[in-house]
């Protein structure tokens, strides 16, 4: 048996150096111990009750989905269902093989359809003339405050050199030149069918025709006529649309490849800022700051916060770029963009920040160990590492968990970044009313973070259960915190009735089976092989349970069950029996610049594109996004939201 040395605060076991929190934690327990079967225990304990609360989670969510989708106000997307791949046909557009199709193969449910086009360029028009008509608001209030002297500006680059105009004249110019280009490529657009793609949004008659075809498939080629449910309209990324099928899983592969290397590389700075706990190290590189470092203060300050804190920093900018390669990867709408990104996020953090930080702080902690050490010791040391990195991690929970919740509430970074834009690039009420826009919850960042507290919860909960109050500490401030938040501070900016769910639920399935291999591994350096097969079964019972969850609640997530369309449909039918419903459903997926909003001239109206608002439920009432509220489905989507963010 390996002895346990207690000297100078500092616990000491076979030439490795642990904190005095290890003293509360299975490290301070000899090797060999028969005490061991009290971690057993705790371990099938938190597994059973993690399982239960988990189960009946996914019951209350599911049937809080299946309520909401039941009782909510009529929306284009129970109707709608967008078709990719459609294949070419020399002899008929795609409008043209649109229709015929779903005219022979759904006759009695089929009512219109909407080809997609590729309006890009179009877009870009539209932005630069709202750019240019921000300039002509601003300069004509410039103006009206000071009539004696008119504002001029140079025709040069950035307004820097050139001749000098009125900067009124030079406007209403450039802004009847982008009309007079809009209306053109508009038109050009909507009759060029080679404008079109190979994709539509088609609409039917009843939500069990929707159901049928977005949940079967339409011919015996799999790869062509795919469906799928259409996202609402405000969900629509329309930029990815145009993006040709054949091209998306080429994009896959890249973004696949690159996201590997990202990850991969970011081990590089994760093991700058595990080096950066260690005082020896930082003492070699720069001596001359020993003194300074020696001081009780800044030791533990570097030991603590230090490492954190820099943690964070790197980790600032990585929610952009994984955004960034999701629409690059084609998806088609933001919450399956969010979707992604978040899955990457915990992924990313799941391999840098929890197995870099416990791998790569200890090789350099111990990496004279490894060099001299035999083969068969290197396994005990990465094993006695779990417990060594607690203390890290509950300065983490602390700068990250803690603070970032604090920050949440008082909004300091979009509170700076409001004031840099409004002191900069503010020129007109509607520069500020955009500056002051909340945004959205951000899924892609607040669900992935949350579930990496899971995983640290999970896994030092039989290990080192000191960590636990920090992270119940954290779930209770935030459960207060974002609740608030989602009710009264964010716009919602979509609606996908907990889809997220699913992946929540088996992101916290990885954390648990997780947690019981490296206790298995743990345990293995302590030399109790007498629990190895009581160990094992914990793995294959949680995989069993996963499974069990996604036969019995996931379908409620993936598919609409026709009982349930055809009762809405009834009743329906029952309350408003003249419902004209192809006038509700005709321009409800027209791309946004058909629809002339950003036009002071009506321009799509020579187009027969008929702006028509749609109706999408929020809680908080935005005039940006939610033109027609609707109470009742708001609240419910209030509590999805909240229970989803706040519970396991």
């Amino acid at each position: 048996m390996v002895p346990v040395n207690i000297t100078n605060g500092t616990l000491e076991h076979s030439n490795l150096t642990y904190s005095n929190i290890d003293k509360l934690s299975i490290s301070n327990i000899p090797t060999g111990s028969h005490r061991f079967w009290t971690h057993l225990v705790m371990a099938y304990a938190f597994t059973f009750w993690t399982c239960y609360v988990l189960k009946k989670e996914y019951e209350i969510i599911a049937s809080m989905r299946l309520h909401f989708l039941a009782s909510e106000h009529r929306r284009p997307d129970q109707f709608t269902v967008l078709v990719r791949n459609v294949p070419p046909d020399p002899d008929e557009s795609v409008s043209e093989l649109v229709e015929h199709f779903f005219l022979v193969n759904h006759p009695d449910h089929y009512l219109t359809h909407q080809v997609v086009y590729n309006a890009n360029k179009l877009s870009e028009l539209v932005e630069e003339k709202k750019k240019n008509q921000n300039w002509l608001d601003y300069y004509q209030l410039k103006s009206s405050r000071n009539q004696s002297r008119k504002p001029s500006v140079k025709t040069g680059f950035l307004g820097l050199w050139g001749k000098t105009v009125d900067a009124i004249d030079l406007y209403m110019l450039k802004i009847e030149r982008l009309s007079k280009e809009i209306s053109a490529e508009r038109e050009k657009t909507a009759k060029n069918h080679k404008s079109a793609v190979p994709a539509a949004f088609v609409s039917f008659r009843t939500r069990w025709g929707a159901a049928v075809c977005a949940q079967t498939q339409q011919t015996r080629n799999p790869t062509v006529w795919l469906t799928e449910w259409a996202p609402e309209p405000r969900d629509v990324y329309w930029h990815n649309l145009a993006i040709p099928y054949v091209s998306l899983a080429i994009r896959r592969l890249i973004i696949a490849v690159a996201f590997f290397f990202l990850t991969f590389f970011f081990m590089i700075p994760i093991a700058f800022v595990q080096s950066l706990a260690n005082i020896e190290g930082i003492e070699k590189a720069v001596p001359f700051l020993k003194a300074l470092i020696e001081m009780k203060v800044v030791k533990s300050f570097i030991q603590g916060f230090l490492p954190g804190i820099a943690l964070k920093i790197f980790l600032l900018f990585l929610p952009t770029i994984l955004m960034l390669m999701s629409k690059f990867e084609g998806l088609s709408s933001i919450s399956g963009l969010e979707r992604r990104s978040a899955t990457r996020y915990y992924i990313f953090q799941f391999i840098n920040v929890f197995l870099g930080s416990i791998i790569t702080g200890t090789a350099f902690q111990q990496l004279d160990n490894f060099i001299h050490q035999s083969a068969n010791e290197i396994p005990k040391t990465i094993g006695v590492s779990i417990p060594m990195k607690a203390t890290f991690f509950i300065t983490y929970i602390m700068v990250d968990g803690w603070a970032g919740v604090a920050g949440e509430i008082l909004r300091l970074k979009p509170l700076i970044i409001y004031h840099l834009k409004n002191f900069f690039l503010v020129k007109t009420e509607k520069d500020r009313e955009e500056a002051m826009d909340p945004g959205s919850l951000g899924f892609n960042t607040g669900e992935p973070q949350i579930q990496l507290y899971f995983l640290l919860g999970l896994v030092y909960a039989v290990v080192t259960p000191i960590l636990l109050p920090f992270i119940i500490i954290f779930f209770g401030l935030a459960y207060i915190v974002y609740r608030h938040q989602i009710i009264n501070v964010y716009n919602q900016e979509y609606e996908s009735a907990a889809a997220f769910w699913p992946d929540v639920h088996g992101r916290i399935i990885t954390a648990l089976v997780v947690s019981q291999l490296l206790l298995m591994g743990l345990l293995s350096t302590k030399q109790a092989a007498q629990s190895t097969p009581l160990l094992i079964t914990l793995p294959v019972l949680t995989i069993w349970f996963h499974r069990f969850c996604k036969g019995r609640y996931e379908p409620a997530f993936v598919r609409y069950p026709l009982q349930e369309a055809m009762m809405k449909d009834t009743l329906e039918r029952t309350k408003e029996p003249n419902l004209n419903l192809k006038d509700y459903l005709q321009n409800a997926y027209i791309h946004p610049v058909f629809k002339g909003e950003d036009d002071s001239e009506s321009d799509a109206a020579s187009l027969d594109f008929d702006e028509e608002p749609v109706l999408v439920p929020t809680k908080r009432q935005s005039q940006r996004s939610t033109p027609f509220p609707s109470i009742r489905s708001g609240s419910s989507q209030s509590l999805l939201s909240v229970h989803l963010h706040s519970q396991p």
